[in-house]
């Protein structure tokens, strides 16, 4: 695989993943924007969650059966415009909406990161899967700095405004640089291959044990993030959402770590980096439940779930890519599909838990 085409996608993930997580840092000006309290507005962040899990599960099949460069130039303008919607959103509900069409065209990552698996050589699958995926976390960083940067300086609109603009440079750019790669030949339709999913998951153990794994891990993680906004606008710390989004900055540290924990699976015992990202789980979470009134608590466990995450899911994915080559869209729509769903579930379930904590 060539070394233009690893970084162009890896940047691809940077800025297309973003389009999640603007809104987690900025969750505080919305609420006062639109006078809801944070139970209500806890449903931004959970409805661009189901969105994401039910774009995969209609549109990354699709990787199996079309193009796949134009399928994610194709994406790429339809979350600008989504994105355009949000920023212009008169009402609440509007938003609520808008928030769910963002989630449901920002799949673009989950299809760049098989066709880069696709374009590896087999012993340099788990490093080219980790860089990739090194450039979504990223992203994912980066959005929430940005979501409380712009939204605290300029209102959380021009977030939105200025993420529509990214979405459109970078489908330009995709539409030339991308390479082109045919999809295996199939004449399965495309109802056929929506029906084939839970085939594959039934017949893959593999498929089913890391899905589940990957929902458990990203209901902690996504949990966390759905409260800290409200968390940290409280004593002791009353925080500014600049300063909230700042907080995302922890996540560098997991993301500079992802080519290394590529390299591990390439060389690990799967299981192994398995029980690592739960051993990494377990820790965080001892830590913010001990010492969450701390900045200093806050912070090691930020990011010791981060490192849980990503280990988890770099060797969740480059397992389940191990699987036949023609089925790997439809292998990340099932794995992708169950871990957004466990990461809505964990953001309503702690949103919901906040209500009746002493805070």
């Amino acid at each position: 695989m060539k070394h233009s085409a690893l970084w162009l996608m890896t940047i691809a993930c940077t800025i297309s993943i973003g389009s999640l997580y603007y809104n987690q840092p900025m969750l505080g000006l919305i609420s006062t924007h639109f006078q809801v309290s944070i139970t209500d507005v806890s449903a931004v962040p959970t409805l661009t969650q189901i969105g994401y899990a039910i774009g995969m599960l209609f549109f990354l099949p699709l990787g199996d059966r079309l193009d796949r460069r134009k399928l994610i130039v194709w994406l790429s303008g339809c979350n600008a415009i989504a994105l355009l919607c949000a920023a212009l959103s008169p009402g609440f509900y509007w938003l609520i909406a808008a928030s769910f069409m963002i989630g449901l065209t920002a799949v673009v990552p989950q299809l760049l990161i098989p066709f880069a698996a696709q374009l590896a050589d087999s012993e340099q699958r788990g490093r080219i899967v980790g860089t990739v995926m090194s450039g979504l976390l990223v992203g994912i960083v980066l959005g929430r700095v940005a979501g409380g940067f712009f939204g605290g300086e300029f209102g959380w609109q021009s977030t939105f405004l200025i993420a529509a603009g990214l979405m459109v440079g970078l489908g330009i750019v995709l539409v030339k640089q991308l390479p082109s790669t045919l999809p295996a030949k199939t004449e399965i339709s495309y109802l056929e291959l929506l029906r084939s999913l839970p085939v594959l998951f039934a017949e893959h153990s593999t498929l089913r044990k890391r899905s589940i794994a990957g929902a458990m891990f990203f209901a902690a993680y996504s949990g966390f993030w759905a409260i800290l906004p409200f968390l940290l606008e409280r004593p002791p710390f009353e925080f500014q959402s600049e300063m909230i989004g700042l907080f995302g900055l922890v996540g560098i540290m997991s993301a500079g770590a992802s080519p290394l924990l590529g390299k591990m699976t390439d060389r690990t015992n799967p299981r192994v980096m398995l029980r690592i990202a739960i051993g990494l789980f377990l820790g965080a979470l001892l830590v913010l439940f001990q010492f969450h009134s701390t900045l200093w608590g806050l912070i090691v466990g930020a990011i010791l779930l981060d490192l849980g995450t990503q280990t988890g899911q770099i060797s969740n994915k480059a397992k389940i890519y191990s699987l036949p080559i023609e089925v790997h869209n439809r292998l990340t729509t099932v794995y992708m599909v169950i871990f957004f769903t466990g990461g809505a579930i964990g953001s309503w379930l702690c949103a919901y838990g906040w209500k009746f904590s002493d805070y």
